[in-house]
C-alpha cells in the first residue's frame, strides 16, 4: 500500500467460475495459523492497532477480492487482530435498521470512519457497492452482494463506534 505498510502474500487458488456459480477455494486451517502467529508477530513488533490490519479487498475494492469470504477473519478478531461487530449492538441495531434503512451518504461517512476509500457522492454508486461488497466479504461471507441492508447497516455502525 505504501512505504510503511507490511504484506503478508498468502498462497490460495481464489476462485473458479463454474456453471453453478463461483466457487471459492478454501484456506487450510495450518496456513490460517501460521498466518495468525507471523501477524501477532508483526502487530506486537510494530505497534499496529486492529483498524489497521488490512486485506486487498479492504485497500483496494474496485481492483481486488482477495482474501475473500472465505479467508476467516472471524479467526483474526477472536485472535485480537482486527476489530468485529459486536453481535449484541448488532442485533439491537438491526430492527431499528429495518425500519429506517440510513441513506448513501450515511454508509459512505461511516465507511470512510472505518477507513475505505469510498466516494461521498450520496448515492449508492458503482464504488459504494464495491466499498459495501468489501465489508460484506470480511464481516458478512454468507451474503456479499453489495446492497446496503439492516443487518450491513448495524455491523457496519457496530465496526465504526470501535474505530479510533
Amino acid at each position: 500500500m505504501n512505504a510503511s505498510s507490511v504484506g503478508i502474500e498468502i498462497v490460495n487458488q481464489g476462485f473458479q467460475d463454474t456453471p453453478q456459480g463461483r466457487v471459492y477455494f478454501p484456506f487450510p486451517q495450518a496456513q490460517i495459523d501460521q498466518v495468525i502467529a507471523l501477524s501477532k508477530d508483526i502487530v506486537k513488533r510494530y505497534n499496529i492497532k486492529p483498524e489497521f490490519v488490512l486485506g486487498h479487498s479492504d485497500i483496494a475494492p474496485s481492483r481486488k477480492q482477495d482474501p475473500g469470504p472465505l479467508f476467516p477473519w472471524k479467526q483474526f478478531a477472536d485472535a485480537g487482530l482486527i476489530i468485529w461487530p459486536n453481535a449484541d449492538e448488532v442485533a439491537r441495531l438491526t430492527p431499528v435498521y429495518t425500519q429506517q434503512l440510513p441513506e448513501a451518504r450515511w454508509f459512505q461517512q461511516k465507511l470512510a470512519k472505518i477507513g475505505y476509500g469510498v466516494p461521498q457522492s450520496g448515492q449508492f454508486d458503482d464504488a459504494t457497492r464495491n466499498v459495501i461488497i468489501a465489508f460484506q466479504t470480511k464481516y458478512r461471507p454468507a451474503k456479499f452482494d453489495g446492497v446496503a441492508d439492516a443487518e450491513t447497516a448495524a455491523m457496519i455502525d457496530s465496526v465504526a463506534a470501535q474505530t479510533r
